[in-house]
């Protein structure tokens, strides 16, 4: 064999391997750039696009959840408020920053789906209730001599519900601040105070948009206080604490209830039947596993698995807030364009490319007890205009919630996920 076909018969078994690999990771040949960029790009696979506003939501809450898992203690947030301000957002952004904000939010394409899906949801969670309190208010804080693009304002109205209020940001920043830190107090009965510090909003400031979302429910089962004890919780860090756990046994105690080799999937419903909270809690000493596969794939499984009986229940109380500044986060995920002045693109809102997002900021409270659930979250979209610089910012299985578990508010006809979090240590 020839030292000349002896190398064409490798270049071939190389190239062999090298299509392979290409065909593996679905490059499309028939487009050169993406061909070539795929040689040297080691990028994770585009996210795929879901169908229903619902299902990107509720996969947007699986994705930043992965990004907050790493840090320590409780973690708890609104997806859906998130969502919604960032879809509000997107609603004026044109070119490579819709595409990135597309890819990161997951939500349809195709804009009469994503806003009629958007609009029907809206006005699910505010249907009046005499069982429980659910409510979500969006707005749009404009500067008032600013020319927005009428099309842009009138549909976040249409659609999300969001009226526009013109503020003066330029001569009234700290005015401008707490106008809307009051809205976001009286939209969430008070739970969520002074969303925007200081600093956040500035005389370049053109645009905040807001999102606030309220709950409160009772348990159908309610708890008994007198049988709420101090009982041992042992913390991700591997300490034992003791905490108040309440706890419900007995032949009325019938919930939703599966379990897996794994975990143990539990369901709570609240009066009336529209809402109701999922703790999901995984063997001792296997939560870490537990929050790398969790996914909307497997909730779904674990939903389908549900099956009523007798379940015996101890659940800690536990009330905590957080706050996240999450400009960091979100283009980590993909969506860098959007902050970055000159390369992003919201001509949707002025027809310029002037305006950028300086921060993203998502605040939460929650309180679990014997009675039921109290959640508000809020959510604000800073855009500004010029460059600002930087902003600092046993037989009956038995439930027993006494180490880290994972929990989400639901609604349960779409399964839309309005609140997540994770309960690291109930005492904090």
């Amino acid at each position: 064999m020839s030292k000349k076909f002896l190398i064409v018969i490798i270049i071939t078994i190389i190239l062999a391997i090298v299509i392979g690999v290409l065909r593996f990771k679905n490059i499309d040949f028939s487009n050169p750039m993406e061909f070539l960029t795929s040689l040297v790009d080691d990028t994770q696979p585009i996210p795929q696009e879901f169908d229903t506003v619902a299902g990107a939501n509720n996969q947007f809450a699986f994705d930043l959840y992965s990004e907050y898992k790493s840090e320590k203690g409780n973690i708890f947030f609104s997806p859906y408020s998130i969502s919604t301000a960032l879809t509000m957002t997107y609603e004026g952004a044109k070119g490579k920053t819709a595409e990135e904000m597309q890819v990161v939010l997951r939500i349809p394409k195709d804009d009469e789906k994503r806003r009629l899906e958007s609009e029907k949801i809206y006005k699910q969670i505010n249907k009046s209730s005499e069982d429980y309190k659910l409510s979500t208010a969006n707005a749009l804080w404009a500067q008032k001599d600013y020319q927005f693009l009428e099309e842009y304002i009138n549909n976040v109205e249409k659609y999300y519900g969001g009226k526009t209020t013109n503020l003066n940001f330029i001569k009234e920043t700290e005015k401008s601040r707490l106008t809307i830190n009051n809205w976001i107090e009286n939209q969430t009965n008070n739970k969520i105070k002074n969303l925007i510090p200081r600093g956040a909003v500035n005389p370049l400031t053109r645009l905040v948009l807001t999102n606030a979302i309220y709950f409160k429910g009772t348990w159908v089962l309610q708890f008994d206080k007198k049988d709420t004890r101090d009982e041992n919780f042992k913390t991700d860090s591997g300490q034992t604490i003791k905490v108040p756990t309440m706890k419900l046994t007995g032949d009325d105690a019938e919930f939703n209830y599966a379990k897996t080799d794994k975990v143990q999937i539990l369901e709570l419903p609240y009066d009336g039947g529209n809402l109701s909270m999922l703790l999901i809690l995984p063997e001792e000493d296997n939560f870490k596993k537990l929050e790398k596969s969790i996914n909307t794939k497997k909730l779904s499984e674990w939903k389908n698995a549900l099956e009523k009986q007798r379940v015996d229940i101890y659940i800690p109380k536990f009330k905590f807030e957080t706050k996240y500044f999450m400009a960091d986060i979100l283009k980590e995920m993909g969506m860098s364009d959007a902050f970055v002045f000159g390369v992003a693109d919201f001509s949707g809102m002025d027809g310029t490319r002037d305006l950028y997002i300086t921060d993203v900021i998502h605040q939460a409270f929650v309180e679990v007890n014997e009675e039921g659930t109290e959640a508000a979250a809020a959510t604000a979209v800073v855009v500004g205009w010029g460059s600002a610089g930087d902003i600092e910012k046993p037989a009956i299985p038995i439930f027993r919630a006494d180490h880290p578990f994972i929990f989400i508010i639901q609604q349960k006809e779409t399964g839309n996920i309005l609140f997540m979090g994770r309960v690291n240590n109930p005492s904090e």
